[in-house]
């Protein structure tokens, strides 16, 4: 047996069922309706870490590493991980309306382009060396995963607030 396919393979399989929720069924034949997926670390490692955990809020599974899994699971598990995980990543600070606080920040997210106003510079967070959290005054989160990867204009915008 190459140890290879073993590792990739996960001690459960995973479906849909016909209201659309995701079933996970383990090697014992155990079944269980409604899994959702939960990142261990969904800003610093989101591929690493992932807790299958039941309605009751117990975990039935755990993936050391999304890409070890199959690929038909790998898609299950990031298309509900997309419906229950809403946090745009900054891509481009196109515009600020001041450099004081509140004001309203014009910015192009890998889910296009918004407005939202900040609060004051509290709300920016450092999650990591290059990451930072930006909430708005909504609760909204947007992340900036690595800010030397902004662009200029970008980053002298975002140093007048750290």
């Amino acid at each position: 047996m190459n140890t290879s396919t073993a590792m990739a393979t996960p001690h459960f399989q995973l479906s849909r069922n016909a209201f659309g929720r995701l079933v996970l069924t383990t090697t014992e034949g155990e079944v269980f309706e409604g899994v959702v997926p939960v990142r261990a670390f969904p800003i610093q490692s989101p591929e690493d870490g992932i807790g299958m955990v039941h309605t009751d809020g117990h975990e039935v599974a755990w993936i050391d590493r999304l890409s070890a899994v199959p690929a038909p699971v790998q898609q299950l598990i990031r298309e509900e991980l997309e419906t229950r995980e809403f946090m745009p990543e900054i891509l481009t600070i196109a515009s600020v309306t001041s450099f004081s606080t509140p004001c309203t920040w014009r910015v192009l997210t890998d889910r296009g382009e918004t407005r939202f106003v900040l609060r004051g510079g509290e709300d920016i967070r450092r999650v990591g060396p290059t990451i930072l959290l930006v909430t708005d005054s909504h609760g909204i989160q947007f992340l900036i995963r690595d800010r030397a990867n902004l662009n200029k204009e970008s980053q002298k915008i975002l140093d007048r607030f750290l």
